[in-house]
């Protein structure tokens, strides 16, 4: 199975362009105001376009957001995926899935084992699952903190469990990342920027060579 890479908290048609010539096929679009990497949804709307053309998928990225707030999104973007990247309940992961007709992904923040038993509840219900680290904490965002976790903790999982690694990712440690928690999907926000919000052409297209070089040795 050809590994999986979503590039998140993208917001010009440059980082865009970077991360599907790199062969990401997921394209992260954040819809959080205290976020760095909030984008407009007109905006996110022209470059969802752009991503389909290459048949990526774009991703629209939420916390705790209502349903009218993810109801103008769907309407806006048309993306093929939802993240919920907050506190939602197995109930409001199912009512979403079903209100909108898209497919869920529901994000968890991970620092010990125990981390890992809370989207038990969740499974058969969320499509996929996004292990990020835990925020720092005096951190007001959810994800995009640039900290990682002992990634090993993933080995305990079902060889079934469908999840997306998250967290503290950049050109220097995916190889390592992949090794240790054998993930098979990556997302990488902060990583690929060089400031924060900043998304950097450079180090996107970096990321995705050693991500797919390590793929290539793996024999993936």
């Amino acid at each position: 199975m050809a590994l999986d890479i979503k590039i998140c908290g993208l917001k010009t048609e440059e980082a865009v362009d970077a991360a599907l010539d790199g062969g990401a096929n997921h394209i992260g679009f954040i819809f959080f105001e205290k976020s760095p990497r909030n984008v407009e949804r007109e905006v996110a709307r022209d470059l969802a376009v752009r991503a389909r053309r290459r048949l990526a998928i774009p991703v629209a990225v939420t916390v705790d957001a209502d349903d009218a707030t993810l109801a103008e999104i769907v309407a806006v973007v048309e993306p093929g995926m939802l993240q919920l990247h907050g506190k939602e309940s197995p109930t409001r992961v199912a009512d979403v899935r079903a209100k909108f007709g898209l497919p869920v992904m529901k994000a968890f923040a991970i620092r010990e084992p125990d981390d890992l038993k809370k989207a038990e509840p969740y499974y058969g219900i969320a499509d996929r699952f996004l292990f990020d680290a835990k925020p720092p904490a005096n951190s007001e965002l959810p994800g995009g903190n640039g900290v990682a976790f002992d990634w090993s903790l993933l080995a305990a999982l079902d060889g079934k469990t469908n999840y997306m690694l998250s967290g503290g990712l950049d050109a220097e440690n995916v190889a390592e990342a992949l090794a240790v928690s054998g993930a098979k999907a990556l997302d990488v926000s902060s990583g690929v920027e060089s400031a924060p919000g900043v998304k950097d052409t450079t180090r996107i297209a970096a990321f995705l060579d050693a991500a797919r070089a390590a793929e290539t040795r793996n024999g993936s």
